[in-house]
């Protein structure tokens, strides 16, 4: 098999048996679709994340990549090594290609796997086609890791529920056509009293309170719920499930957190050994220089022991271990945090030059920051995998239930 240059993919983790043949050739495929669409990454800077974020998806729906979010492809979106690895790519290729991917694929899989079949038939043709934009709505000022916190209301009238309240830190709040949004409506304290809701954007009473603006620029914001009343119909899985819903997605979305920030990282130190490589100093170059050498195979390791992790958490998953949750969390931390690292010593290598605005180096600074935060910061994802450990028994292997995962997330 030919693996494009530059493409993202490292090979040698790919043909680990972590993988399947499939998983190869879909990868190869993408980099390869990356490489033929240089257009969309490279927008004017005057291009609003908004804007470009939506072409970004309706050309990876046009081309198929989004299809394995409607089983009536005869796909599955269950893969998740599939997902990490085109996470990796994308993030390789661009900091929005990446995010318009992960978002409608977050979403979209809330229908597949809690929604009905009018809502399956409703929403995701449209969905894996990229025609209709998701987001998940759950994250509020006072309500980001704790998601038993949630205070956003549903009240059950005659019509169906009435939901009033605010969500903040939205990915695609003002570009998304449907929100999945988790609401209280009461019948249990804290956690018990959640249901999650798919709300359409058009719904009166919805709309987008501030557009907020990131280092690295996405489509986020926060959103208020005025008198939005919604059918019964609405409801997403059943009443009272909404924590179950959210706690789901995310510990299976995680691990993909992770992969995103292998892309980066990987894009970032291949960014780092060009210019050690052509770099003339000294009177030779600076890959010649033993401090430089140290550094780039401190990022070989790093990445290798991140990609790894990525692998092995999506296997876990993708192979029915009910205790995944615990590798989705390493994953994402040891992930993200080597990429800070990967990508700040990169701007290292490059110098002044990696200073300079809408270079390679200064787009990943700002890029890479916001992965140790979302879906769980790190401090988050090491009070879980620690408490993982006081459900080991004793001198064995951890096989938890991962309904016992983390309260603690953030979206």
């Amino acid at each position: 098999m030919t693996y494009p240059l530059f493409s993202g993919i490292d090979e040698d983790i790919l043909a680990l048996p972590f993988y399947e043949e499939r998983h190869r050739t879909s990868a190869v495929q993408l980099a390869d679709w990356c490489a033929g669409h240089a257009d969309l990454w490279s927008r004017p800077l005057e291009q609003t994340p908004e804007k470009a974020g939506r072409e970004i998806l309706s050309a990876l729906g046009s081309a198929g990549w989004l299809g394995f979010l409607d089983p009536a492809n005869g796909s599955t979106a269950g893969d998740y090594r599939s997902i990490c690895l085109a996470r990796e790519i994308l993030a390789y290729a661009d900091d929005l290609a990446d995010f318009a991917f992960s978002i409608q694929a977050l979403s979209a899989t809330t229908i597949v796997r809690y929604g009905n079949s009018e809502q399956r038939l409703e929403y995701l043709p449209r969905m894996a086609s990229g025609e209709v934009a998701g987001s998940f709505a759950i994250s509020e000022e006072e309500a980001g890791s704790d998601i038993a916190a949630v205070g956003l209301t549903a009240e059950r009238v005659p019509d169906g529920y009435l939901l009033n309240g605010r969500k903040a830190w939205i990915a695609n709040a003002g570009t998304a056509d449907l929100h999945c949004v988790i609401a209280r409506t009461g019948g249990g304290p804290g956690a018990l009293g959640l249901t999650a809701f798919l709300v359409p954007a058009r719904t009166p009473g919805v709309r987008v309170l501030e557009e907020v603006r990131l280092a690295a620029p996405r489509s986020f914001g926060h959103l208020a719920f005025e008198g939005c009343l919604v059918p019964e119909s609405s409801v997403l899985g059943r009443p009272g499930a909404g924590f179950v819903v959210a706690t789901d997605l995310l510990e299976r979305f995680r691990m993909t957190v992770g992969a995103a920030a292998v892309g980066f990282a990987r894009r970032a130190a291949d960014a780092a050994v060009q210019r050690a490589r052509e770099r003339r100093i000294y009177g030779g170059r600076l890959m010649d220089l033993q401090l430089v050498k140290g550094s780039l195979a401190d990022m070989e390791i790093k990445l290798n022991y991140s990609a790894m992790l990525v692998a092995r958490a999506a296997w876990e998953l993708d192979h029915g271990n009910a205790g995944y949750a615990k590798h989705s969390s390493i994953a994402k931390l040891a992930a993200t945090e080597a990429a800070q690292e990967i990508v700040d010593a990169a701007v290292q290598i490059h110098g002044a030059a990696g200073l300079v605005a809408d270079s390679v180096p200064e787009r990943l600074y700002r890029q890479v920051r916001s992965l140790r935060i979302y879906e769980g910061a790190s401090e988050v994802q090491k009070m879980i995998i620690a408490d993982s450990l006081g459900r080991r028994p004793h001198g064995g292997r951890s096989r938890a239930s991962s309904e016992h995962g983390a309260s603690r997330v953030e979206r």
